[in-house]
């Protein structure tokens, strides 16, 4: 193995995960918190997403931002922040005799910030919410509108910036709440990959993040079922293509059916000689491109495929994914095929090991849900997936009851799109999937 993974719990409850690869030349520091759109009520929906901007206007140890940035970038950093349904995190590569800087602009952002300048920040975000919205401010974003179903009556179905209305609204009083429930010991995971030193990032974290007050893990409310399908929400929007998307709820990544659905996308979406590439762009020239992928929460699953193409073509493109699915549903695949996708989820798993982003994520990231497993044992669990077994997963998740399609694009063709989905022709029937 070509890192070592450790795992510490501070004594104030503070998780910090250490992977050393002595033989990269090159760090990450990482902080993941559990905090996003799904710990939101409607009426301060979008307060994770401001609170990552705002830790960027400065902190009490680094008021100048200028000052903050070039610090970090002068150790070989980039400060960044990504907020998701159901966490954030913090990271900046470095030069590994740097760790230091990085850990002190860290820990002084997430335990020291600020928090003023809102009115500015406000502004920026509801510019950045344009990209989600047509000129009359209705969502045309798929992913925003594929989760409102998924997960009806849900925070999983909150935008992850918010809408217009709850963002132009939030008070730095809700600010303040969100930080003070949700930056704290039990919620958080201190990250460092690469070339680090075990016992010096402990100490330097220790140091750094010592104001971090002590406090639980986040509470997460289970989502409930989808509505039975087929379902289709079309929204109309005149552009040159239209854009859809195929979701099948599923599992999350610690559930036995997991290996199975990793090899069926490699099946469907791993290169041009993959199914969907093949028989859609490759073989019939009805889009440009299509991708299959998987969400995964930490209490949920999602499977989806999506395309863009003349709105004329959408429902031809729609029936064929259909065809391709049902073909994994009835018949087995063969052994070539089979022992091609496992090596290569073998090979990718190696090449994420000279990764300190990859390493970051594997281990930090997933922390902060559940325990994680090695990538030995991850590979393992996939190469003992059976052809028979992965055909039988196929069946209880691409089944008509569990579909949900969201298209985005011109009137033309809804019609001849919503008697495609109506049928689903090719999918199996079952009332037991999950």
């Amino acid at each position: 193995m070509s890192f070592t993974y450790h795992r510490d719990v501070l004594p104030n409850g503070l998780r910090v995960v250490t992977v050393e690869t002595p033989h990269l030349h090159t760090a990450l520091l990482a902080v993941y918190v559990r905090t996003g759109s799904r710990h939101e009520t409607a009426a301060n929906n979008g307060v994770s997403h401001f609170l990552e901007h705002l830790f960027f206007r400065g902190t009490e140890g680094w008021p100048d931002t200028i000052k903050m940035n070039t610090a970090v970038e002068e150790a070989g950093g980039n400060l960044n922040g990504v907020t998701t349904r159901d966490h954030g995190y913090y990271y900046t590569p470095l030069h590994p005799a740097h760790l230091d800087v990085g850990l002190a602009v860290l820990g002084d952002m997430l335990t020291r910030p600020k928090l003023t300048d809102m009115e500015v920040e406000r502004s920026i975000i509801l510019e950045e919410m344009l990209d989600e919205v047509d000129e009359k401010g209705r969502d045309i974003d798929i992913d925003n509108l594929s989760k409102r179903i998924l997960f009806p009556e849900h925070s999983l179905a909150f935008k992850i910036a918010g809408t217009r209305e709850s963002v132009s609204a939030l008070t730095h009083a809700q600010v303040l709440e969100h930080f003070a429930r949700h930056y704290v010991t039990g919620n958080l995971v201190v990250t460092a990959a690469g070339r680090v030193k075990h016992e010096e990032v402990l100490a330097m974290v220790e140091r750094h993040f010592a104001r971090l007050p002590q406090g639980p893990e986040s509470i997460d409310v289970p989502p409930p079922p989808t509505p039975a399908g087929p379902l289709l929400h079309v929204v109309t929007h005149d552009e040159a293509q239209t854009e859809f998307r195929l979701s099948f709820r599923t599992v999350p990544e610690h559930h036995e059916d997991w290996p199975a659905l990793q090899l069926l996308r490699r099946f469907l979406d791993d290169g041009l000689s993959s199914r969907l590439p093949f028989e859609i762009v490759e073989k019939r020239g009805l889009a440009y491109s299509v991708h299959a992928s998987l969400e995964a929460f930490h209490d949920a699953g999602i499977f989806e495929i999506e395309a863009a193409s003349a709105p004329d073509r959408a429902s031809l493109v729609v029936a064929e994914m259909f065809r391709v699915l049902g073909e994994l549903c009835n018949k087995e695949v063969g052994e070539e095929e089979l022992t091609r996708a496992k090596r290569r989820h073998r090979m990718l798993l190696e090449f994420a090991q000279d990764s300190p982003g990859e390493l970051a994520g594997w281990f930090g990231g997933t922390e902060l849900f559940r325990r994680p497993e090695s990538f030995g044992r991850r590979a393992d669990m996939v190469d003992a997936a059976t052809a028979a077994h992965v055909r039988d997963v196929a069946r209880r998740y691409f089944a008509r009851e569990n579909l949900t399609v969201v298209a985005v694009g011109q009137r033309k063709g809804v019609k001849a799109l919503e008697k495609v989905v109506e049928t689903a022709e090719g999918l199996p029937a079952s009332d037991s999937h999950k």
